[in-house]
């Protein structure tokens, strides 16, 4: 069976550095420190070969990857003029994985949010003219969120563009971080704040934002990619509607959205409980996807959860590579 894989990560080491160097890791009481490396650069592909097709375990998989700057934790937290600078750089760098490699590789934007107008372009110009599947966008700009219409130009290029934007998990902002995650040890703080809670909490405040802020009303032919199985939502549906549209004034229940407007990726969440409640909120697997988060985790691992589903041979492959050929055009 062949897989298409969505989030999957690499990282040049001056990219990773610059969007990693400056930002704060909480202290003991939520206090300062500055990160002066990135240590999970290591962990990273410097560059992207076709030597990656090994992962796809027997070698007769058919991956093809979408790979994507994601983390460390992106373009989003820079100055204007070096985020276009890192982000015109390491989208050059994956064109050229693209070019090279068009049966193994494909590509997420990274997209200075901070400029929407220039974001907008850079978009435009990698979907059309580099063949490109969409977007990257790690959450927050500096605590201000897609809702705000200072950022609509980058969301109204996506939608005529028809490219779906990966919304990826990024720390909350630092006084978020400071109320919330401070008060234990830096490592506890650093993984309470990230991967352990926070990012994905986040990620999921971000998406109900987009949601009650008319983003859809707007741009109803936009569509949202998240991981994790949902980010912590799958739970959480029923809950959301006892904001009716009568209260948010918008013109579909806040789930409808959840079920229109986002799909749904593994990413590393190979939890069974997890994959059920969000298959049951869906009403089925069209709007979900495969990924495994390599390489923090294992592409081995990822494929024998996807063997293993609940499901039919058909919704399977659906999963497996049906339906990101059909959202991505692939």
């Amino acid at each position: 069976m062949r897989t298409i894989t969505l989030e999957e990560h690499y990282a040049r080491r001056a990219f990773c550095n610059a969007a990693i160097s400056r930002r704060p890791r909480p202290g003991p009481e939520g206090a300062g420190g500055e990160i002066q490396q990135c240590p999970r650069a290591q962990a990273h592909p410097t560059a992207l070969r076709p030597r990656r097709q090994a992962y796809s375990g027997n070698g007769r998989g058919g991956h093809r990857y979408a790979d994507r700057v994601a983390d460390c934790p992106g373009v989003e937290q820079l100055e204007a003029a070096e985020a276009i600078s890192l982000a015109v750089e390491t989208n050059d760098f994956v064109a050229d994985a693209i070019k090279n490699h068009p049966a193994r590789f494909g590509g997420f934007a990274a997209l200075p949010t901070g400029v929407p107008d220039t974001a907008a372009q850079e978009l435009e110009r990698r979907v059309r003219g580099q063949k490109f599947a969409g977007a990257i966008i790690n959450g927050h700009n500096r605590g201000r969120y897609l809702d705000d219409k200072f950022f609509w130009s980058i969301l109204e290029s996506a939608e005529q563009l028809g490219a779906p934007i990966y919304l990826h998990p990024t720390r909350p902002p630092q006084s978020v971080i400071d109320a919330s995650f401070g008060g234990f040890s830096p490592m506890v703080s650093e993984i309470f704040s990230g991967p352990g809670w926070g990012w994905h909490i986040e990620t999921a405040v971000h998406v109900i934002r987009l949601i009650l802020g008319g983003v859809f009303d707007r741009f109803p032919r936009l569509q949202i990619v998240i991981g994790h199985l949902g980010e912590g939502l799958p739970g959480m549906f029923q809950r959301l509607d006892i904001m009716p549209p009568a209260v948010t004034k918008l013109k579909r229940p806040v789930t409808a959205y959840l079920r229109e407007n986002i799909h749904y990726t593994f990413s590393g969440f190979f939890f069974p409980p997890t994959f059920l409640a969000l298959l049951l909120e869906l009403g089925g697997v069209d709007r979900m996807m495969f990924s495994v988060d390599h390489p923090y985790q294992s592409m081995a691992e990822g494929r024998a959860f996807l063997e293993q589903l609940p499901v039919s041979a058909a919704d399977k492959e659906r999963i497996a590579y049906g339906n990101a050929e059909k959202l991505f055009k692939l």
